[in-house]
């Protein structure tokens, strides 16, 4: 015969809908790394040869004027 249960499979706690909130260096932290890698990538001082404005230059542009305010929001 099978063993009967006693308790229904719904018996696990729920997960709360409280929402949370990063602290702000979980978001600053990564984005500081990641535009300090990208531009150790992107340095153009040790090209071969000079080239012409690319779009990666323009993103780091774009990402070095954008990172403050975001910064600013989550402060």
């Amino acid at each position: 015969m099978a063993a009967i249960r006693t308790q229904p499979r719904s018996a696990r706690p729920r997960a709360s809908r409280v929402p949370t909130r990063l602290p702000w260096w979980a978001v600053a932290l990564p984005a500081v790394a990641f535009a300090g890698l990208l531009a150790l990538v992107a340095d153009p001082a040790h090209a071969a040869a000079p080239v012409p404005a690319q779009p990666l230059d323009e993103l780091l542009g774009r990402l070095t004027e954008l990172l403050p305010r975001l910064l600013s929001h989550l402060l």
